[in-house]
């Protein structure tokens, strides 16, 4: 536990301007961003007498080792300077709202040719728009089922599209008009990016514009006595209005508003909001944190709103609305109105409703997070117990010096020998961080891959340690001597560590004693000292430690065991999955490898247009010299090589 006094700034060096500060571990890592409008005064309260702290911060500033700030012109510049750094390092020590649950999205990808309506999980893509959060799945498939017989946009995979291209066939959606087929040509670009615009208007708000539009034809189309087209306009006109009725109408029809609520309790907080467009509830979410630092109800709002919309794009006014409803006004409420505004393009404000039918609404939205505080904490208890409980066996039975928070796990996978692959996966605090993980290309002495295991875990965590020790130096002229799979940034290789540069308390290696001693020979010959290792035999689950003779056998009911297995599964998870990428990879090129001339640019170029092997064989070389950097020529040695009998 580090002394706050030994790296606490003179109160004369810290600016009064505003500005974002970062307190940094022993080991440069970044665990705390914060904001301030005057940097002297907010640094200065957390170099009080330990005694007067929160626990939170007490424990907050006696990990750190350093802090560093940077002064910034306006409270809305450290805003976004705040979000950014606490994006880029996730400080331990920063409340981080987390979803709830893997929430699915309608999506449609704005960004290519033919633009696609489809159901997208995670991170969102740029140029794509998404539309929820949807409670499930089937929930989009249904609405997006009931939308293709008005707003025929393609849903089909690139594959298919690029299969219907080929052959001159649409696939079954186009037969039974629920797409417009322009695979086939039965649109252009043009005519199909207007349906997908038509479509993300009505899923954006603008549902009754095209409600009246198809009545109009509809009663037109009746007048001039053609009944089957009018029967058709009802039909569409029906299923407009099953998708409309799926979502509740609670705010006049303009209304574009988030409504948000908290449930806090000592130690957590539930976050629930509702996704109100055109006054109907269009997609609800959930987020819960852990009160890992000291926050007031309105500085949490502060956080959650930052990171629910920093990352829209300028002019997103389907992901920022008109109004934003929170359970407490957040105190740089100012700032963040000006912020959001700037960023959709138009006035955004920020308010707790006080009464009427929005009041009502935040107090459903209230109960909804009530309700899911109340579960996640009891899902959560016993998680936390049997974690904690791992832990401290662990640094038990290993006779560590603290709880292994950091274990980083290695395991090798190849064919035979060949195709040889390796993976890192992380994991902290009992948890997989699988930002963190990594996979290693297994080189060998000679670059032809190692001989044995042994070596190959020897090699891994040589590059592994060596990075370490590189990144936690600071020096790119040494990484540049030694490229490992973490590329240098000379822009910021002397201004934040790697992630490289944070070591772990624990490293497990699957197998037995051989990769074990195999581990602690990289890691002794690199000089590194403070880390433990183990490994995790397959066969009877014994954990061996380097030095002994014998291994040790954990209770089989142990926590601590259970979190090892989980941790070496994962790592074998990892590496067979890549393994076995490179393999396919390999062995759908293999045909294309005899070609002469054929090297491995033009074979990615045919694979890209054609999808696989057989059908460039299926492909006529007329077809194939369309390729862009496949001529006559080449075409000609292409459909020759491939048509040749295979060797038996």
């Amino acid at each position: 536990m580090a002394d706050p006094r030994s790296y606490r700034p003179k109160a004369s060096e810290i600016p009064t301007q505003p500005g974002v500060y970062k307190f940094r571990d022993q080991h440069g890592r970044v665990i705390y961003v914060g904001k301030a409008i005057s940097l002297r005064q907010r640094l200065s309260s957390y170099f009080a007498e330990l005694g007067t702290l929160h626990p939170r911060t007490r424990q907050m500033v006696t990990t750190a080792a350093g802090v560093e700030w940077t002064v910034v012109t306006t409270e809305v510049e450290a805003l976004q300077l705040e979000y950014a750094w606490i994006k880029e390092f996730d400080p331990r020590f920063n409340v981080k709202y987390r979803d709830d649950k893997s929430y699915p999205f309608l999506a449609v990808t704005m960004g290519e040719e033919f633009p696609r309506v489809q159901v997208m999980r995670g991170k969102k893509r740029k140029g794509t728009r998404y539309f929820g959060p949807y409670s499930h799945a089937w929930a989009i498939r249904e609405t997006v089922d009931l939308l293709l017989r008005v707003f025929p946009i393609r849903s089909c995979s690139a594959g298919v599209f690029k299969r219907a291209a080929q052959t001159g066939r649409p696939c079954l959606l186009g037969y039974i008009d629920k797409c417009s087929a322009p695979c086939v040509g039965r649109v252009d670009a043009d005519a199909h990016r207007d349906l997908a615009e038509d479509f993300c208007s009505f899923m954006a708000g603008d549902s009754a514009t095209y409600v009246r539009r198809l009545e109009a034809e509809m009663k037109q189309a009746s007048s001039e006595l053609e009944f089957e087209r009018a029967a058709r306009l009802r039909d569409d006109l029906g299923a407009l209005r099953k998708v409309l009725d799926r979502n509740a109408v609670v705010l006049p029809e303009r209304t574009d508003a988030d409504v948000f609520a908290m449930a806090t309790d000592e130690l957590e907080a539930s976050v629930q909001v509702f996704h109100v467009r055109g006054g109907r509830i269009r997609g609800q979410r959930g987020w819960v944190t852990e009160r890992v630092e000291e926050l007031s109800d309105g500085e949490m709002v502060d956080r959650l709103l930052l990171q629910v919309y920093g990352d829209a794009e300028v002019g997103d006014t389907d992901t920022i609305p008109r109004e934003v409803i929170v359970p407490t006004v957040p105190e740089d409420v100012a700032d963040l109105e000006s912020l959001l505004s700037s960023v959709r393009g138009s006035r955004v404000g920020i308010r707790v409703a006080q009464r009427g039918d929005k009041r009502a609404l935040a107090e459903t939205v209230h109960r909804n997070a009530e309700q899911a505080l109340a579960l996640h904490k009891t899902r959560r208890a016993g998680d936390l117990t049997a974690r904690s409980l791992a832990l401290q066996e662990l640094q038990e039975q290993l006779a560590l010096s603290e709880s292994p928070l950091r274990i980083e796990c290695y395991d090798v996978s190849h064919t035979g020998g060949t195709e040889q692959v390796a993976s890192m996966v992380v994991f902290e605090d009992g948890l997989p961080r699988k930002g963190e993980y990594r996979h290693f290309v297994v080189r060998g002495e000679d670059g032809e891959g190692a001989r044995d295991d042994t070596e190959a875990m020897y090699e891994v965590l040589t590059r592994r340690f060596r990075r370490y020790l590189v990144d936690a130096s600071g020096s790119p002229d040494e990484a540049e001597t030694h490229p490992e799979p973490e590329p240098v940034d000379q822009e910021s290789a002397g201004r934040r560590p790697k992630r490289f540069a944070y070591p772990p308390n624990l490293v497990v290696v699957d197998g037995g004693a051989p990769q074990v001693a195999a581990a602690q020979r990289a890691l002794s010959d690199l000089g590194v000292v403070d880390v433990a290792i183990v490994g995790l035999a397959k066969r009877l689950e014994e954990v061996w430690v380097p030095g002994e003779e014998f291994p040790l056998v954990l209770p089989r009911t142990s926590e601590g065991l259970y979190l090892l297995q989980r941790v070496r599964d994962e790592a074998h998870r990892f590496a067979i999955t890549h393994h076995r990428k490179r393999r396919a990879k390999r062995m759908t090129r293999s045909e294309l490898e005899g070609v002469p001339g054929l090297g491995p640019t033009r074979q990615a170029s045919l694979l890209r247009v054609f999808g696989s092997v057989r059908n460039i064989r299926s492909a006529t070389v007329e077809e194939i010299a369309a390729v862009p950097g496949i001529g006559p020529k080449m075409a000609q040695s292409v459909a020759e090589a491939l048509a040749a009998p295979a060797d038996v």
